[in-house]
């Protein structure tokens, strides 16, 4: 009698311990891997550069615009030179025999050595985005390529550099003529007066002898 008691006691111990388990065991457990839900992390888009105006200049000021860089990242741009094509507005120009301006081409075997390029080190926001200025002081066609240290990432732009003409004196056919006009009626006068002159001394000789 004794025995069966200890060992329903024993059971139902053990039923009891068991049940919290069966109940946890039956809910829903969560999938491997998925607990509180993370954003998506998007990879970084394509680097870009510009040059904001693309023509400037000598002495004027550009701005260059990054954007889609690695956030905090060090952008190394280098800057490289190449002399103004014939057609560019700004290059250097030649006067011909009947007076038109030609622009001239330049011609590799003449052309004067440029400089090494120089270089310009920023740093992108945390969006991924960079300004800085460049203030050229030649002539010419100006190439940057810049390039991410942590990314990798390369992106070019370039910038139009026009030389600084002074203005030419106003000259027309009317202010040339005006000076031309104005001696030859002085010529054309002192002719008339010289004729005058000549005829009075005749008559005045004349006159001198013929009262004689």
């Amino acid at each position: 009698m004794r025995l069966s008691r200890i060992i329903m006691a024993l059971t139902v111990g053990m039923a009891v311990l068991a049940a919290p388990t069966a109940a946890g065991a039956a809910q829903p457990q969560p999938a491997p891997g998925t607990g509180t839900p993370q954003p998506p992390v998007y990879p970084p888009g394509p680097a870009t550069l510009a040059v904001s105006p693309p023509t400037v200049f000598v002495g004027q000021t550009a701005t260059l615009i990054g954007s889609g860089w690695t956030p905090g990242e060090t952008v190394i741009i280098t800057v490289s030179t190449s002399p103004l094509a014939a057609a560019v507005p700004g290059a250097e120009q030649a006067r011909r025999s009947n007076g038109e301006m030609v622009a001239m081409a330049p011609v590799s075997l003449q052309r004067a050595p440029q400089p090494s390029p120089s270089t310009i080190v920023v740093t992108a926001d945390g969006a991924g985005n960079f300004r800085t200025t460049y203030t050229p002081r030649h002539p010419g066609r100006y190439t940057f390529r810049a390039v991410g240290q942590t990314s990798g990432q390369v992106a070019t732009a370039t910038l139009t550099v026009l030389k600084k003409h002074a203005p030419p004196l106003p000259v027309t056919g009317d202010s040339l003529s005006t000076p031309m006009k104005f001696g030859g009626g002085l010529v054309g006068a002192g002719a008339v007066l010289l004729l005058l002159s000549l005829v009075w001394r005749k008559r005045h000789r004349f006159g001198m002898g013929a009262a004689r």
